[in-house]
């Protein structure tokens, strides 16, 4: 069996590339599996391609690509992406400019002579494309790395009237699942929550030693990091050799500079920037702290999870409740309480024997992670999908 994934870009650095990525190794052990990217910036992705797993870019992107546009051009590319506004809704066509004229052409035309047996969206733009898009001969599955309450208005409109032409449909969280079963009125079997996978491999290991916190996630609003620092202070003012590190790509970081220097605590917070290797720089802290307004998932909770570090979080919507085993495996406090997060990192500062225990436990936890067990879920469900699914209706392309 082929199996594609189409991802917005597969050459860059994030939580989605990462993990269709892990996703497409383990498939790859038994199919032929290509990721197939809208647009490429640079020649080398930012993460290693599995062995096995073919990548190709649709369109390329960045200063002097291609010609200028003529007169005429500049009117029908206009006209392009106001239509592409139309069928993605506009935040959604206008995000990191994915959706150009060139890349909407040269999708549909992928889509139109691929010979895959399976084709994976990985956004609501690419699901709602590969809905109208994908010929009947091709099972098109979407797949959702965000919780359905993060989107606008308009884009679940759109979803709703959209996903339904796929052949089924994958989230991250139970929670999720529930919430797309109301928008879309979808069978049980038609939606299946499908966690993200953690890849094999020889783990390193926390010693629980070192004075480290750790948050990791994209420069984003939505990752509240300067109250992650907020709380950080009241651990440093207690015990002034801890540091917190923050992993994480994106320019949007301006409030959290002015944060920590108005905390005075430029000596013990660093932005570390991107890292491929974000497993083996989690092994190096004791604790992982995450502060988000909402997360789809929490993958680096379980990534934490697999080299021993415990997590102390925000029990916000959706993915830590359904990760987390208060007590056991970390700690969630109640959802923006800046005060109660601070606490709880607090309470694993100055117990290193809860650290040490509640780490044994994350190793256990990371076990329901594992892939192999996650690709036999996914083989079972395209088997599934394939013998019960319905022809698709064939809209007209705009």
């Amino acid at each position: 069996m082929k199996i594609a994934f189409l991802i917005a870009n597969g050459y860059g650095m994030g939580g989605t590339v990462r993990t269709v990525y892990n996703l497409a190794e383990g498939l790859s052990e038994r199919h032929e599996v290509e990721i197939v990217s809208l647009v490429r910036h640079r020649e080398e992705p930012f993460f290693a391609v599995p062995d096995g797993v073919g990548l190709r870019g649709l369109t390329r992107t960045g200063a002097g690509r291609g010609n200028p546009p003529t007169r005429l051009g500049r009117v029908s590319d206009r006209v392009s992406r106001r239509r592409t506004a139309a069928l993605l809704g506009g935040r959604e066509a206008r995000r990191e400019n994915f959706y150009t004229p060139a890349a909407m052409a040269a999708l549909r035309r992928y889509l139109k002579g691929t010979d895959a047996d399976v084709v994976v969206g990985t956004r609501p733009g690419i699901n709602l494309l590969l809905a109208r898009w994908a010929p009947r001969r091709v099972l098109a599955i979407g797949q959702e790395h965000v919780n359905l309450a993060d989107h606008s208005d308009e884009l679940r409109g759109l979803i709703a009237r959209g996903y339904p032409r796929l052949d089924g449909m994958t989230v991250l969280t139970e929670a999720d699942r529930d919430a797309y079963r109301v928008l879309l009125d979808a069978d049980p079997d038609w939606l299946t929550a499908m966690p993200n996978p953690l890849p094999d491999r020889d783990y390193p290991r926390s010693t629980q030693d070192n004075p480290i916190i750790v948050g990791a996630g994209r420069m984003a609003p939505v990752k509240q990091y300067p109250k992650l620092v907020q709380a950080f202070s009241v651990v440093a003012g207690k015990h002034p050799e801890w540091r917190l590190r923050i992993y994480g790509g994106g320019t949007k970081d301006s409030a959290l500079r002015r944060r920590i220097v108005d905390l005075g605590l430029s000596n013990q917070v660093t932005l570390m920037g991107r890292v491929e290797d974000l497993t083996g720089e989690l092994a190096k802290a004791s604790i992982l702290a995450v502060s988000s307004r909402v997360e789809g998932f929490g993958m680096t909770i379980i990534e934490g999870f697999s080299v021993g570090v415990p997590a102390v979080s925000f029990d916000c919507p959706h993915g830590p409740r359904e990760i987390i085993e208060d007590g056991r495996d970390g700690l969630l406090v109640p959802d923006q309480d800046v005060d109660a997060l601070a606490a709880a990192m607090l309470r694993l500062v100055e117990d290193r024997d809860e650290r040490v225990r509640m780490g044994r436990e994350a190793v256990r936890s990371a076990g329901r992670y594992a892939i192999g067990p996650i690709v036999e879920r996914w083989e079972r469900l395209i088997e599934e999908r394939s013998a019960g699914r319905r022809p698709r209706r064939r809209p007209a392309w705009w």
